[in-house]
């Protein structure tokens, strides 16, 4: 049995990874059951190292240094990496007041942490913690952590404060999402409303019957027009062909044309007239339209076309087809010539069967190739956001100066190359799945690595009066800004519920609260909202959790 005692007991390399493992395993297995429709997901991984903690179980301090930091920083890379490409587009129009929203709820907790430190004679580093679980954010824990470590001080204390406070932080929001339902919504307010959605495309045919335009080219047209649209397909005379941008459009041709819905009354005003034909149902078969022409989705496969403009190709010039619609992590695009393709783009083409062959030679559709995982730009990501996170920065009023350390470098990198990355033709293109898997990994060694290390003194702390002074104020910094800018947001703003609720969890970095709201509230306003608000509160929780313990204590 000696072999055993060694195998879990015994300090080692080898103990810690099946020690660790064994904790991910029991705690994501837990994970998955339901408690009154709320599942904590990866996040039950914490709870199972703490327990472990708590009854002995322990691991060499370096080999739990080393995963915990090496889990944080595959996981905060691969967060910003997955936010990335929404991360700079998600303050255009509507995204702007719902991030404003949501930096409300980032900075009324923030004040009311220092106000509760202050007057209850609670250490910043603990309020920190407390901070963190309240808004159920390790990454921001891991931050505060390394900013510690930075000013030489104890680092373990905020874990303990995060520990106490997220059980609180996890079901708050709901209880927020909950008071203000059952307080200032009515029935009428949880229908399912319209939104406007920048890229979100919308099919429609038309008649050409404006003599402004009679014998003029598209492309002159669409100098001429303020919205954007594409001519998908162009009857004429029993005929259907794919327009260039120098077709002449004629009194009575038949326009199958892909744009906004916004958009749709003004175009009809330019062509004319508008059919009743509904073209955006998902039964459609397009191939079935007419015998001339097929359509076909073909994925950017090519890792010379990334960052490639599509006018640029000028596919529709060479091979006579015409790209109508760009699918991309869900969402579809207007097939506009200044969109930049990215690798893993599925373009829906139309055309010749012949010409369909050879576009989809020059754009790829080697799909197999894209399940390959791209683990150079992980690699290289890593490094820069390690250096990045290296670099000292002096801000006045702070004696040391503050990095951005394990958490705040990588992520800021991750961010940063999933934008920009297709334009200086890098491949940051990664699988959902991987980019799931990678984050998963990260965070379950990281939560592992935290419980284990706060669980010998986590049921000591609970149990005594300032244990449940913690979960109080970890109680209050959760609910307390989620009610407020939420009935500032609904009452005042009049946006929809969903959309608030989803603000709610997303300024929280709570998705164990979104579940919830998507299962009671119909519509993806919820879901839609959350990744709108979400980048940017987790980048600016990561980030003021250093600068608050710099400014305050360096």
């Amino acid at each position: 049995m000696d072999w055993l005692y060694s195998l879990f007991l015994e300090h080692s390399a080898l103990q810690a990874v099946v020690v660790l493992s064994l904790i991910s395993a029991i705690g994501l297995g837990l994970g998955r059951v339901h408690f009154w429709g709320v599942s904590l997901g990866v996040t039950f991984v914490f709870f199972m190292g703490i327990l472990a903690g708590h009854f002995g179980l322990s691991v060499d301090p370096q080999m739990l240094n080393y995963a915990e930091s090496f889990g944080l920083v595959i996981f905060v890379y691969s967060l910003g990496l997955q936010v990335g490409p929404g991360f700079f587009s998600s303050f255009r129009k509507g995204g702007v007041t719902l991030n404003m929203l949501a930096l409300g709820v980032v900075l009324l907790g923030t004040l009311l942490t220092v106000f509760a430190s202050y007057t209850t004679g609670i250490s910043l580093p603990d309020m920190v913690g407390i901070l963190c679980g309240a808004t159920t954010n390790t990454p921001a824990l891991g931050a505060a952590q390394q900013t510690l470590k930075q000013i030489g001080m104890d680092s373990s204390t905020p874990a303990l404060g995060c520990a106490v406070a997220y059980p609180i932080g996890v079901i708050g929001v709901i209880l927020a999402v909950l008071l203000i339902r059952k307080v200032l919504v009515r029935k009428e307010d949880l229908e399912v409303k319209e939104k406007d959605v920048a890229n979100k495309t919308y099919i429609a045919a038309f008649q050409v019957h404006n003599p402004a335009i009679f014998n003029k080219s598209i492309k002159d047209i669409a100098h001429m027009s303020y919205p954007k649209f594409v001519i998908s397909r162009l009857w004429r005379d029993g005929h259907v062909s794919i327009p260039t941008s120098e077709k002449v459009l004629k009194e009575g041709d038949r326009l199958l044309v892909i744009t906004s819905e916004k958009d749709v009354l003004a175009l009809t005003v330019l062509f004319g007239e508008q059919e009743n034909t509904d073209w955006n149902k998902e039964d459609i078969d397009w191939n079935a339209i007419d015998s001339e022409l097929i359509s076909q989705r073909i994925v950017v496969t090519r890792p010379e076309l990334n960052g490639k403009k599509l006018g640029s190709l000028r596919l529709r010039n060479h091979y006579g087809i015409n790209i109508s619609r760009v699918y991309r992590s869900g969402v579809q695009l207007l097939a506009t010539p200044e969109l930049i393709l990215q690798l893993g783009d599925r373009l829906t083409v139309v055309g010749e069967a012949a010409a369909i062959q050879n576009v989809e030679k020059v754009l790829g559709n080697a799909i197999k190739s894209l399940k390959e995982p791209n683990l150079v730009v992980v690699f290289i990501g890593i490094v820069l956001g390690l250096a990045l996170g290296a670099i000292p920065f002096s801000v006045p009023g702070i004696s040391t100066p503050v990095k951005l350390g394990l958490a705040g470098g990588p992520i800021i990198v991750g961010i940063l190359l999933g934008t920009f990355g297709p334009r200086i033709h890098m491949i940051t293109y990664t699988t959902l799945s991987a980019n799931l898997m990678l984050r998963a990994l990260g965070l379950s060694m990281y939560l592992a690595c935290l419980g284990l290390d706060a669980g010998a003194h986590f049921f000591d702390t609970v149990f005594r009066s300032e244990g449940l002074l913690w979960i109080a104020l970890g109680a209050g910094l959760t609910i307390i800004p989620t009610v407020i800018i939420g009935i500032i947001a609904f009452k005042i703003m009049k946006i929809d519920f969903g959309t608030v609720s989803g603000m709610l969890c997303g300024s929280m970095a709570n998705p164990m609260a979104l579940n919830y709201v998507n299962d009671t509230i119909p519509g993806d306003n919820p879901s839609v909202a959350y990744a709108t608000v979400y980048p940017l509160c987790m980048f600016l929780r990561v980030i003021i959790a250093q600068v608050l313990l710099m400014f305050l204590l360096g």
